[in-house]
């Protein structure tokens, strides 16, 4: 059972930066692929990065050069720093642990203003 919690949404002017950081509870953290998605008003839920245990990591291209994922085995965490933010980038963005079957967490609301 992994339990995650997220942090760190708001709302935030276009070209600012915000940093999610997701707490995870439970023993496969430092096994595990964590990734963060979200969800936009009427679109469908979409992958926008993800990080393996060892570190390597993969990036939507629509956050690619702007959006950066690190993990923290020891303090299993797994954040996401979002600079250069845009307007597009609004949506309730969730931390996922990317087991079978998955676990997600309650998401974290970012709002960017024009």
């Amino acid at each position: 059972q992994v339990h995650l919690v997220e942090s760190g949404g708001g709302l935030v002017q276009a070209g600012g930066s915000l940093r999610l950081s997701c707490a995870a509870s439970g023993d496969i953290f430092s096994t595990t692929t964590m990734a963060w998605y979200r969800q936009a008003p009427g679109k469908q839920r979409e992958l926008v990065a993800f990080i393996i245990t060892g570190g390597n990591t993969h990036y939507a291209d629509s956050v690619k050069g702007r959006f950066t994922i690190s993990r923290d085995n020891a303090r299993n965490t797994v954040d996401l720093q979002m600079n250069g933010l845009k307007p597009d980038d609004t949506a309730v963005y969730y931390c996922c642990a990317l087991t079978r079957p998955p676990y997600w967490g309650q998401g974290t609301q970012v709002t960017v203003s024009s």
